[in-house]
């Protein structure tokens, strides 16, 4: 029997909360700081075996892991492909980062604090590896609960307000699909995914059924109009809560288009197509609109992300391999810069006690380090060339001028409006004159702030100029989901006639 690895990473990270939790208090808050160190940094090194023994070349599931689980109606069943593998890799990444961060962010019950972030990191590795609707519902849901606890006890003012609103905005998204999940399993008796790719879905349920999938995931993306507990949500969470949010669990939904939405309901997907391309685009244009108003640094990056993902949503709908790997490259790419812009907010508002756009100025007479490093992630938020925000945007707009040519003249507009909320807010947080005196008594970053914002810069840059080991990964996944896709819909049509 070969060594379970998937289950392995799925479950490291609970043991170390649980050491951590039922640990002797008189230990103190650096023993737990050290064992969550120490296991989500095992983690990421797992992480990273786990890509150099997986076989970019072959087609299918891989490191699959199947047991009977309730009285055999269930089964627990991970697997991963070169779609699913590149978003464990970036859960591992941030997650380390932010536990290294969080002695500069959270100042009180750091214990509970980091019993969360490794139960959340359980969470979002469990949804990337499931191979079953119900193992993938509970993983999805599951995780709504330590990022509920962040918002709530380690937030701002609102953070009762903006963990319920949260909460309820994610879990009400939710509940078509659990119905949705229980009908395929009343419809074909099984669960398991890859059976459901071979087996298909009726023609006459898809509708119903992706619309109850698109219901979950649109929430959690978030599209336009169901974003309003994303602004927030990113306010009052702390920078780690921030950033988690941003980085990982706004990509489980990204994931879920492409794994289920498109996968499982081919013929529905096409159909909606136009749907998605609508609200993808009011997303893109309205949304970087809203951030260009924005005197909240954490509000602007906020509406920032759901501009970003908008282009995710187009790109996965546009049924193309460059669309497609656009858009996974895009959510990798967006984990690492918005993680990064997070950080860097976090940083002056440790020092500041504000994020208000206004009262910085001239940052970059005291702070020359933090404005070198802001600068890389704000010019990769714009999708400058060489930073890995430009090859995603570039591909998806590729894959959609492919299909449709209004959609992407459209969207690239998106690319000017993003350029000019980044260097409206790069401007006036750093350059000018210093006009609040708090600002001459700013310290530069320290080392640990040094290590974890050149991590994400130097990460960001390699992959913007050599994006083929992330491509590479993806392509034959991507192409044989494509296969699959146009197969399915042949099918459906000729049966349909």
């Amino acid at each position: 029997m070969s060594f379970p690895l998937l289950s392995s990473l799925i479950i490291l990270p609970t043991i170390g909360a649980i050491f951590i939790l039922f640990g002797r208090s008189s230990s103190g808050y650096n023993a737990s700081k050290y064992i969550s160190i120490f296991v989500s940094l095992a983690n990421f090194v797992l992480s990273i075996y786990l890509w150099y023994a997986f076989d970019k070349n072959i087609v299918g599931f891989q490191f699959v892991e199947e047991k009977v689980w309730l009285t055999g109606f269930i089964n627990y069943k991970v697997g991963i492909d070169g779609i699913s593998i590149l978003f464990i890799i970036l859960t591992t990444f941030i997650t380390t980062l932010c536990i290294y961060s969080v002695n500069s962010t959270v100042k009180y019950r750091l214990k509970d604090f980091l019993v969360a972030i490794l139960f959340m990191e359980t969470m979002m590795i469990g949804v990337f590896c499931s191979l079953d609707l119900v193992i993938f519902y509970l993983f999805f849901e599951a995780g709504l609960i330590p990022m509920f606890l962040i918002i709530g006890i380690w937030g701002g003012d609102r953070r009762v307000y903006s963990a319920f609103k949260f909460f309820l905005y994610t879990l009400l998204g939710s509940v078509l699909m659990l119905v949705a999940i229980i009908t395929i399993y009343w419809m074909t008796g099984t669960t398991d995914v890859v059976e459901l790719y071979q087996l298909g879905i009726d023609l006459k349920y898809q509708n119903l059924l992706w619309l109850a999938f698109f219901s979950s995931f649109a929430v959690k993306t978030p599209m336009w109009p169901v974003h309003t507990w994303l602004p927030d949500a990113h306010v009052e969470a702390p920078t780690v809560g921030s950033v988690l949010l941003a980085a990982i669990l706004l990509k489980m939904a990204g994931y879920g288009f492409i794994r289920f939405s498109v996968g499982l309901f081919p013929a529905a997907s096409e159909f909606f197509v136009p749907l998605v391309f609508g609200l993808s685009l009011v997303a893109i244009i309205y949304t970087s609109l809203i951030a260009l108003m924005q005197e909240d640094m954490k509000k602007l990056i906020a509406y920032s992300s759901v501009a970003h993902m908008g282009f995710v949503t187009m790109g996965i709908f546009t049924m193309t391999v460059e669309g497609i790997e656009g858009s996974i490259f895009q959510m990798i790419s967006h984990g690492i810069i918005s993680a990064a812009l997070f950080l860097c907010v976090g940083v002056v508002y440790e020092r500041m006690h504000t994020r208000e756009i206004s009262k910085y100025g001239g940052i970059v007479s005291v702070m020359p380090r933090y404005a070198l490093v802001f600068m890389i992630f704000a010019l990769g938020s714009l999708g400058l060339p060489g930073t890995t925000g430009f090859v995603g945007e570039f591909l998806i707009l590729l894959g959609t001028f492919k299909v449709n040519f209004v959609v992407a003249t459209i969207a690239s507009l998106g690319v000017i409006l993003g350029a000019a909320y980044m260097l409206w807010l790069y401007r006036r947080v750093v350059f000018g004159e210093i006009t609040n005196s708090e600002v001459n008594k700013l310290i530069d970053l320290n080392r640990p702030e040094i290590i974890i914002l050149s991590s994400l810069a130097l990460t960001s840059i390699f992959f913007g100029f050599y994006p083929d080991p992330l491509l590479s990964t993806t392509s034959v996944s991507v192409e044989n989901l494509i296969d699959q896709f146009n197969a399915n819909l042949k099918i459906y049509t000729v049966n349909n006639l």
